[in-house]
């Protein structure tokens, strides 16, 4: 299996005993016949050869150069015969039992130096692979060298038993086995390699839990930061020619929907653009200069038109720090900062609505932005979501008002005094960030009241800010009305009309 480490077969005790004696198996023969024994071996013929302590022979360093268990004219018979042979039997080779130390037939083969019959004989396991059966008594090296097979379950039964039984009395080697179990355990591939998507959140609440921020960003600019954020990471997925994606925005003017086409890099623009309103009540850098418009739509047209090339994806990067900037801006900010009044040129907005304003902005034409380049895009969460339609809401007087000064809307019904419960219009939105809101028709400093509702209106949260943002006509947004059709007409468009570039 590619790409998972090799773990190598246990070697010879021998090896284990003394790693100095190892020495590369001989290399084939050519020629087939007898083994060569009337010189002096070589020092290589010694691997393989192991004495009944399970230690190394090593070449004899006698003068006459023979080997020890070779038969022909250079056998020195005074040589010591060597010990009996290992306790584990070898598939394919002789018994034991059944070889001497020197031939002595002319039909009998000689062995060769590495213990092996000649190049006619059956051939034995390759150097390193695993004992196929134990026999009698085993020493502790060859039991620690099966430690690697066992940990990967590849020894025989006997094999296994053995290994099991040493364990439970050798303590270094039940230490070296549990940490080759753990070394297999990482083996292993068929585990999910895909990070979980809640991981960043997890990492992020256990991080915050454990060491709370020591400055942390106000309550009314969470949803500022948290929808800079997710239009950020949406940034970071897509690739160099999505920046140039069209995009067409959508916004409502007078009676009917108008649109403006730019790109993607275009779309960032626009609001980092608008941003710099908020930047510049700050005291902070305004990226439009000292001298740019006041109005967003006048301030957007600026910005695309004093480029000389169309902007493209390095406009992320101030368009981050902008938002990075206003957010550690007001975090270390004191608490009468929330009244700050921000100027958008026909109208103003404290500092805290105009924030809320830039996130409810920022979410739509993230879905623009998402549309498209075919990018999945969920709505804010609930408690972002309430809070937008609550400023939407608290804005609909006063946009009513403008509308009927400008003979879009019905004339007034009923006057009442300042902060008096006027006749009013019953919101009711649905699903996350829902809830009710009654809405005053006659005069933006009347208060609404649900003793004097005279309609009511039922649709969904999502889209009741699409409605306001311009995406949705008014007479496609209500699911349900009921009550006076002039009044929920009128609302319904006042909605439409909060819409701009």
């Amino acid at each position: 299996m590619r790409g998972v480490p090799r773990i190598p077969s246990p070697r010879p005790a021998a090896d284990d005993l003394s790693p100095q004696a190892y020495r590369p198996p001989p290399e084939p023969r050519e020629d087939s016949g007898t083994a060569d024994t009337s010189g002096a071996a070589a020092p290589d013929d010694t691997h393989g050869v192991e004495s009944a302590d399970d230690g190394p022979v090593l070449p004899s360093d006698a003068d006459t150069g023979s080997t020890p268990g070779a038969s022909g004219a250079g056998a020195d018979p005074d040589a010591q015969a060597p010990g009996p042979a290992p306790t584990r039997a070898v598939p394919g080779a002789q018994p034991a039992g059944d070889r001497t130390a020197a031939g002595s037939g002319a039909d009998a083969e000689a062995p060769d130096a590495d213990g092996a019959a000649n190049d006619d004989a059956a051939p034995g396991p390759a150097h390193g692979t695993a004992p196929a059966a134990l026999e009698g008594p085993v020493s502790h090296s060859v039991l620690k060298s099966l430690l690697g097979a066992w940990a990967l379950s590849a020894c025989s039964a006997e094999e296994t038993a053995a290994v099991e039984e040493h364990l439970g009395e050798c303590a270094p080697c039940a230490d070296e086995a549990l940490r080759l179990r753990d070394a297999v355990g990482l083996l292993h591939t068929d585990r999910d390699l895909d990070l979980d998507p809640l991981l960043r959140f997890q990492v992020l609440e256990n991080c915050l839990g454990r060491r709370p921020a020591r400055i942390p960003v106000p309550d009314w600019a969470d949803p500022y930061d948290a929808e800079t954020a997710r239009l950020d990471a949406l940034l970071r997925d897509i690739g160099e020619s999505e920046w140039h994606a069209p995009v067409r925005l959508k916004w409502f003017e007078g009676g009917r929907q108008v649109n403006r086409r730019t790109t993607v890099a275009g779309v960032i623009g626009h609001l980092m653009s608008v941003d710099g309103l908020v930047s510049g009540a700050l005291g902070l850098d305004d990226p439009l200069g000292r001298a740019a418009p006041v109005r967003p739509a006048e301030r957007t047209e600026a910005f695309w038109s004093s480029a000389e090339l169309p902007p493209t994806r390095t406009i992320r990067v101030p368009w981050r720090d902008q938002s990075h900037a206003l957010i550690r801006t007001v975090s270390f900010a004191s608490r009468d900062v929330t009244e700050l009044s921000v100027s958008y040129g026909a109208f103003a907005l404290p500092l805290r609505d105009s924030l809320l304003d830039r996130a409810f902005e920022c979410w739509i034409h993230a879905e623009d932005i998402a549309d498209a380049v075919d990018y999945p895009y969920a709505p804010p969460s609930g408690a972002h979501l309430n809070r937008m339609i609550d400023l939407a809401a608290r804005l609909l007087p006063a946009a009513l008002a403008e509308r009927r000064r400008a003979g879009l809307a019905g004339p007034v019904r009923d006057l009442v005094a300042a902060g008096a419960p006027g006749r009013s219009l019953h919101l009711e939105v649905e699903g996350s960030g829902g809830g009710n809101w009654y809405i005053a028709l006659d005069s933006p400093a009347a208060v609404g009241s649900p003793d004097r509702s005279v309609a009511q209106v039922a649709l969904d949260g999502v889209e009741f800010c699409r409605l306001v943002a311009g995406h949705v006509s008014p007479e496609e947004a209500a699911a349900g009305q009921d009550g006076d059709r002039e009044a929920i007409r009128d609302v319904l468009f006042a909605a439409a009309s909060l819409s701009r570039l």
